[in-house]
C-alpha cells in the first residue's frame, strides 16, 4: 500500500503541534519555580491544578486509542455488540466510585502514588511486589494504545505498522520527560477537542454512505449490533463488568490527577465531569462500530475480492477502516487526528504513572533512601524511556485491542483492588497482604489467558461462564482480612513471640499498628518504616 502523503502531513503537523503545546506547559510550570521541586512537578504537577484543566486530562486519560478503537471493534464484531461493550457504560460508576470513597483519603494524606499508601503500610519489600501487577498494567495498556494507532495509521495513510508504533512512542516520551503531569495535562485538552471534532465530523458521512443501511434495522438482525444476552454467558458478562467498573479504582493515572488537583473537592468533581465525559466520548464509537455491522462491504472499495474486515481478520482495526472507505478523503485525514490524539492522551498517562511509581516506591523508598534529587531526576528519565520499548513491543504483536485494554484493568483488579480498599478501610498488615498477593496470582492464571496462548489449569465448575477472576479477587480479599487479624490477634495476646515478628508490623501487646488516616496530618512530621531508617522523616505539606 503506497503512503499517503497528505495524511502523513497531517499527522507530522499534528505532532509537531502536541509536542510544541508540551514544551509550552513544561516551561510554564517551570518559570520561577525552585529547582528542587522537579519530582514533585513531574509527578503530581505541584498539586495546584486547577478544574478545568484537570477535568480535560481525568477524561482523556480514559478516552484514549484502546477505548475508541477497542469500543468499535467490540460492537462490529458478531457475537459480542453493544451487549458485550461495557466500557463506555462503567466509566461512570468507577470514578464516581473513587471520587466518593478512595479520592478524599489520598489527597487529604499528600500521597504522591498509588503505592504510598500500600507501602506505608505493608513495608518497602512488599511495595516492589505491589508494583509489579502496577507495571504491567501499564504496559498492557500502553501497547493496546499503540497497538490502536499502529493499525490506524496503517489502513489510512498507508505507514508501516512497526514505524508508526516507535515514532508515536517517541514523541510521547519525549514531552512527558521535559514537562511531567503539566506537558501531558496542557496536551490532553488539545487532543481531547480534535478527538470530538474528528469523529463528530466524520459521523455524517458515515452514516450517509450508500453501501451503508440503516443501523435501526440492522441492530436487531442475527447476529444484530445490539448483541444478544445468553444465560449460557452471564457469569462471565457479570466478571467484565465488574472488573471495568472496579478494576480502574487502582490505577495510578487516575491519582496522579486527584492528587495533582488544588483541593480535595475539586479532584472529586473532576472524577465525576471525567465520568460523564468519558461515557459520552464513547457514543461515536459505538455508532462507529453500528455503521460498520450495517454495511455491505462488496459496495466498497475496501477489497476487491469481496471480502469484509471480518473475514480478513481486520475487525480489530474497523474504526479506521470506516474512516478510509466510508467517508471522503479529506475527513478520513482528519478523523486519523482524532484517533492519533485519543492514543497520546493515553500514552503519556502510562508511561508517566509507571516511572513516577519506579522512581519513588522502588528506588528511592527502597534501595536508596538518600537519592539526591537530581539522582531521582535521572532514574525517572531512564525509567520513562525503559518503559516505552516493551509496551511499543507487545504493540506490534498484538491481536485484539479491546482484549488487552479488558487485561491491563483485569491485572489491578484481581491483585490491587483488594489491597489498596482495605489499607484504606480496614487495619491490615503484611502477614495477611502477602498470601493474599500470590493467592490471587495463582488463582487468576490458573483459569488461563487467551491472549497469551496460557491454557488453564485449575478447572472452574461451569467452565468459561464461572466469573473466575471476581473468584480470585474475592479469595484475595478474604485471605488478606482473616490472615491479617489473625496475625494481629496472635502477636498481641502474645501467642506468638514479638520477636517473630519478622515484617516488623508492630503487633506485639503493647504495640499498635498505624492506620493510613493517621500516617500523615497536616504539618506533621511523622517516623517511615518503609524507609529502613529510624530517622527518616517526611513532612506533609497540604
Amino acid at each position: 500500500m503506497a503512503i499517503f502523503v497528505p495524511g502523513l502531513v497531517v499527522l507530522v503537523v499534528f505532532y509537531l503541534l502536541i509536542f510544541a503545546v508540551g514544551l509550552w506547559a513544561a516551561w510554564k510550570k517551570w518559570k520561577g519555580e525552585e529547582e528542587d521541586k522537579y519530582n514533585e512537578r513531574q509527578m503530581v504537577g505541584g498539586r495546584d491544578m486547577g478544574m478545568i484543566v484537570g477535568s480535560f486530562t481525568m477524561t482523556a486519560t480514559w478516552v484514549g486509542g484502546a477505548y475508541i478503537n477497542g469500543t468499535a471493534e467490540y460492537v462490529y464484531t458478531p457475537g459480542l455488540g453493544l451487549y458485550w461493550t461495557q466500557a463506555p457504560l462503567v466509566s461512570i460508576p468507577c470514578l464516581i466510585l473513587v471520587a466518593i470513597f478512595f479520592a478524599k483519603k489520598m489527597r487529604t494524606q499528600n500521597f504522591t502514588t498509588i503505592l504510598d499508601p500500600l507501602q506505608y503500610k505493608f513495608g518497602r519489600y512488599m511495595g516492589v511486589l505491589l508494583y509489579i501487577p502496577a507495571l504491567l498494567s501499564d504496559l498492557f495498556w500502553s501497547a493496546a494504545i499503540l497497538a490502536a494507532l499502529g493499525g490506524t495509521l496503517s489502513v489510512i495513510i498507508g505507514l508501516d505498522v512497526l514505524i508508526s508504533v516507535i515514532i508515536s512512542a517517541c514523541i510521547a516520551v519525549l514531552y512527558t520527560l521535559v514537562g511531567g503531569l503539566y506537558s501531558v495535562a496542557y496536551t490532553d485538552i488539545l487532543q481531547l477537542i480534535v478527538v470530538l471534532i474528528g469523529l463528530m465530523l466524520a459521523l455524517p458521512f458515515a452514516f450517509t454512505h450508500p453501501a451503508v443501511s440503516s443501523i435501526a434495522t440492522t441492530a436487531y438482525d442475527s447476529p444484530g449490533w445490539l448483541g444478544t444476552p445468553d444465560t449460557a454467558t452471564i457469569g462471565l458478562w457479570i466478571d467484565f463488568v465488574l472488573i471495568l467498573t472496579l478494576g480502574g479504582i487502582p490505577a495510578q493515572v487516575l491519582y496522579q490527577r486527584v492528587l495533582a488537583m488544588k483541593s480535595v473537592r475539586k479532584s472529586q468533581m473532576t472524577l465525576v465531569i471525567a465520568g460523564i465525559g468519558t461515557a459520552i466520548f464513547g457514543l461515536p464509537s459505538i455508532l462507529f462500530g453500528a455503521i460498520a455491522a450495517s454495511t455491505d462491504w462488496n459496495a466498497t472499495e475496501y477489497d476487491s475480492a469481496g471480502k469484509s474486515p471480518l473475514e480478513n481478520n481486520e475487525h480489530y482495526y474497523i474504526l479506521p477502516i470506516v474512516l478510509r472507505y466510508l467517508t471522503p478523503t479529506p475527513v478520513a485525514v482528519i478523523g486519523l487526528g482524532a484517533l492519533a490524539a485519543a492514543v497520546m492522551s493515553s500514552i503519556d498517562s502510562a508511561i508517566l504513572s509507571s516511572s513516577s511509581m519506579f522512581s519513588r516506591n522502588v528506588y528511592q523508598f527502597t534501595f536508596r533512601n538518600k537519592a539526591s534529587k537530581r539522582e531521582l531526576e535521572w532514574v525517572m528519565r531512564c525509567t520513562t524511556i525503559c518503559f516505552a520499548i516493551p509496551a511499543a513491543a507487545i504493540a506490534i504483536t498484538v491481536e485484539s485491542i479491546q482484549n488487552l485494554w479488558y487485561l491491563c484493568i483485569d491485572v489491578v483488579y484481581v491483585v490491587l483492588f483488594p489491597q489498596i480498599t482495605s489499607v484504606m478501610y480496614l487495619d491490615p498488615n503484611t502477614y495477611g497482604s502477602l498470601p493474599a498477593y500470590f493467592i490471587g496470582i495463582i488463582l487468576r492464571l490458573g483459569g488461563g489467558e487467551p491472549s497469551f496462548k496460557l491454557d488453564p489449569f485449575i478447572h472452574y465448575p461451569g467452565g468459561l461462564n464461572f466469573p473466575f477472576k471476581t473468584f480470585a479477587m474475592v479469595v484475595s480479599f478474604i485471605t488478606l482480612v482473616v490472615f491479617s487479624y489473625a496475625a494481629k490477634y496472635l502477636f498481641e495476646k502474645g501467642i506468638i513471640p514479638e520477636k517473630y515478628d519478622i515484617f516488623q508490623c508492630k503487633l506485639a501487646r503493647g504495640g499498635r499498628s498505624i492506620r493510613i488516616d493517621e500516617i500523615m496530618e497536616p504539618d506533621h512530621v511523622y517516623e517511615n518504616k518503609t524507609l529502613g531508617k529510624e530517622t527518616e522523616t517526611e513532612t506533609s505539606k497540604l
